[in-house]
């Protein structure tokens, strides 16, 4: 699979951060999404599969050629090259709901192992820029994935007129 590895320059469209995802259909659904909504998407190392998986494959269907993604080896190094950018931390005690936030061009929406969610480490020092998307707790412990990345991406797009979509 050749995916395409590019950079269409800072604060050109929002971004997505998996850090070290484990599940190759979540990280499919949302390199979809990413295609569909010119969200760049960028992935922490390591990850639970491999990108020639047949299942992350399936469920980025054909569009693989139009992801724009990057790899990292650390949030760090993902947060570095960004530094002038606003980063969002979504997990399930986030101080904020997804909908308080006015988002733009260039946001980072930063999501967690599908396991164990965000490090304590990395959220503690972004407590500010923690939000979450509000659920039943007491039925479900978080929601899908690529489901909530699909939700925080539309929010976004919805608050600055959906720029370059149809």
């Amino acid at each position: 699979m050749k995916m395409k590895i590019t950079d269409r320059g800072v604060g050109v469209g929002f971004h997505i951060v998996l850090y070290q995802p484990e599940i190759p259909y979540n990280t499919g659904n949302i390199a979809r999404t990413c295609a569909a909504t010119n969200t760049k998407l960028h992935i922490i190392r390591p990850m639970g599969f491999t990108t020639d998986d047949r299942m992350l494959k399936r469920a980025g269907c054909d569009y693989w050629h139009s992801v724009d993604i990057a790899y990292y080896d650390s949030m760090e190094e993902c947060m570095a090259l960004y530094s002038d950018h606003r980063f969002f931390f979504i997990e399930t005690q986030g101080k904020h709901t997804y909908t308080e936030v006015t988002y733009k061009d260039g946001d980072f929406f930063v999501f967690g192992k599908e396991s164990t969610g965000i490090p304590k480490s990395i959220l503690e020092q972004h407590r500010e820029n923690w939000i979450k998307i509000p659920m039943s707790l007491e039925h479900v412990r978080s929601l899908n994935l690529s489901n909530t990345a699909a939700i925080l991406v539309y929010e976004a797009l919805r608050q600055t007129n959906f720029p370059g979509l149809e």
